[in-house]
């Protein structure tokens, strides 16, 4: 008997091939030839398909944000305001976290693969215009729901709290193992029933803080070996 050929078709193995790689490697660390070798396509389908290196990326990025959008927005709808109209601030912040939990562990290599991909398109001044185009509407309404969960709260405060939040959310997912490491392996950054347990609740509590201060335009001055470090380096290092 002949062997079978693949019977998924040749643009549904360019986007697996693609999100694969662009995870690993990097959008700019890729070329289309590495896609199409990967997937076993003719370089051809490409351009065919999605015109280019960018608009397949696009397409990668888009196939699993609509199902995210779906989700989050189903389990947002399910969180229901208090008698006096406000809200749960753990319910709403798992309502945005838990469909990436029950995607990456049940969904495959291929969602942790998206989750890595998302890490990297969310801290590049690049290629972000990708979230902004397709998680933002889905992000407004729950900016909205964390305004209502923190009524009198400074706009400014919950903005800088999703912020946080998104920060930590895509850096958590992408599963890097730098925790495993800082840890000495007391914590696995792939544990995520520890993840569950902590992120809400932690979350939670930062929105609240950080509502609740309402520290005004007036920044609070730096510790003192903070202003030091400031005047000897001149900038600040991440860790």
């Amino acid at each position: 008997m002949p062997p079978r050929k693949n019977a998924r078709p040749g643009r549904d193995r360019l986007l697996d091939a693609a999100e694969r790689l662009f995870a690993k490697r990097g959008f700019h660390g890729v070329s289309i030839r590495d896609i199409t070798d990967a997937a076993k396509v003719d370089v051809a389908l490409v351009n065919y398909h999605f015109g280019d290196k960018r608009g397949l990326l696009t397409q990668v990025f888009e196939r699993r944000a609509e199902v995210l959008n779906r989700e989050r927005l189903e389990r947002l709808d399910a969180v229901r305001p208090r008698a006096d109209g406000s809200y749960d601030l753990e319910e709403v912040v798992n309502a945005f976290m838990e469909p990436l939990i029950l995607r990456s562990a049940r969904g495959g290599r291929m969602w942790k693969a998206y989750f890595a991909l998302i890490a990297q398109v969310n801290n590049s001044p690049e290629l972000s215009v990708l979230m902004t185009r397709y998680f933002d509407p889905v992000v407004r309404r729950f900016i909205d729901v964390l305004g209502a969960a923190l009524p009198g709260a400074d706009p400014r405060d919950v903005y800088w709290a999703y912020h946080f939040l998104t920060g930590a959310l895509t850096l958590t997912f992408a599963e890097t193992g730098r925790l495993d490491k800082l840890s000495q392996k007391r914590c696995r950054s792939s544990d995520l029933e520890a993840v569950h347990l902590r992120f809400a609740p932690f979350m939670a509590a930062g929105f609240a803080a950080l509502a609740a201060r309402r520290a005004g335009d007036t920044p609070a001055p730096a510790p003192r070996q903070g202003r030091a470090r400031a005047r000897r380096r001149g900038a600040t290092a991440a860790g």
